[in-house]
């Protein structure tokens, strides 16, 4: 894509976002059509309304979707990589930690992210090596703090974040809903450290790993080997985002022994 200019793709997220969340009243959107993978009628909305505001503005641009069918794992040169609801059953059920989310790949490498929460009203936006923001404000760079707070999606820590955190002694536990919006309010400093032990898929962490390394985060697949977007768009089990690379590994190696430990 020639001059990189992202302008017009943040007022085309938050007018999708601002759907998604109006629609959460509306029972025809509501409409579940994929119990295993809990899929709404809001999910193919917004995946239409995504995809042809990017065909408009970014002509000839291929599109890679959360609603596609992906069936092999080569990649274009140059692509969309959209979730147009990361969090669907936080919106399903009225929780507010739900976003529409980009991002725009060359040669494998993120170089643009947009997450948007329009229940928070909120938005996250990076380009490489030009800075990351939040409602347009510059976010600094991540500092090395004496403080340890981790964030996952259930009203209490549980699982293999449970047992990180008490083998970090960490102080402190937020709960959210949407990948994407657990791992930028990393990169945003509201939390330090997300660890999850799921299978995740590139669409839902794309966006913010640009925003996190335009601030020193770091992203990390949970054995400690670099996160790729290459290959398989759907294989990737386990990851950790933390607000910088110590912390990364400290989380890396409590997740590991807790891990040795629940199968012992």
């Amino acid at each position: 894509m020639e001059n990189n200019d992202f302008s017009k793709v943040l007022p085309l997220i938050e007018r999708v976002g601002d759907y998604v969340l109006r629609w959460r009243y509306n029972q025809e959107a509501r409409q579940v059509y994929s119990d295993a993978e809990f899929k709404t009628e809001a999910d193919q909305r917004a995946h239409n309304m995504l995809c042809q505001g990017l065909n408009e503005l970014y002509p000839g641009t291929s599109i890679i979707s959360e609603e596609d069918e992906i069936t092999c794992d080569s990649r274009p040169n140059e692509y969309w990589l959209i979730d147009p609801i990361d969090g669907t059953a936080s919106w399903y059920h009225g929780y507010d930690g739900f976003v529409t989310q980009a991002a725009y790949i060359e040669n494998d490498i993120p170089i643009f992210g947009v997450i948007y929460a329009p229940a928070l009203n909120k938005r996250w936006d990076g380009i490489k090596d030009d800075g990351a923001y939040l409602n347009g404000n510059k976010l600094p760079t991540l500092n090395s703090i004496d403080r340890m707070t981790f964030i996952d999606n259930t009203r209490e820590p549980h699982g293999i974040t449970k047992d990180v955190m008490l083998s970090l002694a960490a102080t402190e536990y937020f709960e959210c809903g949407s990948l994407g919006l657990k791992s930028v309010m990393v990169a945003d400093g509201t939390v330090d450290i997300f660890i999850k032990d799921v299978w995740v898929r590139d669409w839902d962490l794309a966006p913010a790993s640009v925003i996190l390394n335009e601030v020193g985060g770091c992203l990390v697949q949970a054995n400690g080997d670099a996160y790729i977007f290459s290959g398989d768009i759907l294989k990737k089990n386990g990851f950790i985002v933390a607000r910088d690379a110590e912390l990364s590994m400290m989380g890396m190696n409590a997740y590991k022994k807790c891990k040795i430990r629940s199968m012992a």
